[in-house]
């Protein structure tokens, strides 16, 4: 087996993984924030692709949104 150089690691390996404090994606309140949520908690196509989102959207209105979670 050939030998593998790696450097130092940047990290601590005593420090705990989550620091307090740091705000997460999945926060409450966060979803009013983001483009493609919905008040009533359904999505919209924005959530998924930023590109050119309204054509990925279901052609009828009765048809059910499924973006990928």
């Amino acid at each position: 087996m050939a030998s593998i150089k790696v450097g130092k690691p940047h990290v601590s390996h005593d420090k705990p993984s989550h620091t307090r404090g740091v705000r997460e994606g999945n926060a409450e309140g966060n979803y009013r924030k983001q483009p493609g949520h919905l008040p009533n908690g359904k999505s919209t196509a924005r959530r998924s692709t930023g590109v050119r989102p309204k054509p990925k959207n279901p052609i009828l209105s009765v048809m059910p949104n499924l973006s990928p979670p």
